[in-house]
């Protein structure tokens, strides 16, 4: 056992222009409440060589980049956009698209998406209560009847779903794991675990176990920085750790969420962290979180695992 060095597929991260001007929270003047605080540092053009600039040191072959809140009105324009970056520079390898899944006419839509061939999966953010006391009385989208009918069509058209919400949601998801499994489901950002308090920790951690029941579940262990707290390896091992217990190796994927995650810390520290805190992982199960799983679950050139 050592330190992986291998290959690696960065499974979860964002390119964009700003410029351009179609990611409406990406605009100068722009300030919405989020959960790393002022972003305004992001709000520049982050493309393949910039993040492969950021990623200095590590053996970058793949990569899959996900939906920018890209103007509701052209999802299909933010893929054709992410395939003309994919024609230049050879990355990103695969890519999550949006839908808004409760229009009723968002069939078309996924249809339309399934036919790009960077397209593996759908994101459509649920929305989530404040706090896990008030989840009971303001349920997510994941509960709403027509927003699951726009996912039962996902299975049809050969796509996959990328749930980014708060843990204390997570009863729902497995609840829709449950009705729907042979649709994939991937948990971005290790289930949002913003609370490190004892109390917090646990609480994710049970939610996490629910989810992980369902075999069509699979998680990313990415988006686990703090706000005005270093990206280390001591401040979150016990989240990595936990995650890949409870979901064990065979469903788990590293990635970085660049440029967002730079807001908590760098490339290095952030790699370098998931490094150190699996130093001790036989060679198997580092491969498979590092790049292993995410060839398999975004049907990513097998080739990639022999470089």
């Amino acid at each position: 056992m050592s330190a992986y060095t291998g290959p690696i597929v960065d499974a979860h991260h964002h390119f964009w222009e700003p410029g351009l001007g179609r990611q409406p929270w990406l605009l100068k003047e722009a300030r919405i409440a989020f959960r790393y605080g002022n972003y305004d540092s992001i709000k520049r053009s982050f493309l393949p060589p910039d993040l492969l600039a950021a990623a200095q040191g590590f053996d970058i072959v793949g990569t899959v980049t996900m939906e920018t809140e890209w103007d509701l009105d052209d999802p299909i324009g933010e893929m054709a956009y992410t395939q003309s970056i994919a024609d230049e520079y050879g990355l990103p390898t695969a890519a999550v698209a949006h839908a808004i899944l409760k229009d009723p006419n968002v069939e078309s839509v996924i249809e339309r998406l399934a036919e790009r061939p960077l397209v593996r999966a759908v994101r459509n953010k649920p929305g989530q209560a404040a706090s896990p006391a008030e989840a009971s009385a303001h349920p997510s989208l994941l509960t709403d009847a027509q927003w699951q009918k726009g996912f039962a069509l996902l299975r049809r058209y050969g796509l996959d779903f990328e749930l980014q919400v708060a843990w204390w949601h997570l009863s729902e998801a497995a609840a829709l794991a449950a009705r729907h499994p042979d649709t994939q489901i991937t948990i971005n950002h290790t289930g949002l675990p913003s609370d490190r308090s004892r109390e917090g920790i646990e609480g994710w951690a049970k939610a996490l176990s629910l989810v992980a029941r369902h075999e069509n579940v699979a998680i990313k262990i990415s988006g686990i920085g703090l706000p005005g707290v270093p990206w280390t390896a001591e401040n979150n091992r016990e989240i990595v750790l936990r995650t890949a217990d409870i979901f064990g190796p065979e469903r788990i994927m590293f990635a970085s969420n660049f440029p967002v995650d730079e807001l908590t810390g760098s490339y290095q520290e952030i790699y370098g962290g998931f490094v150190e805190i699996t130093s001790d992982w036989s060679a198997a199960e580092q491969t498979a979180a590092f790049i292993g799983n995410a060839v398999r679950y975004y049907r990513l050139p097998p080739s990639l695992l022999e470089t």
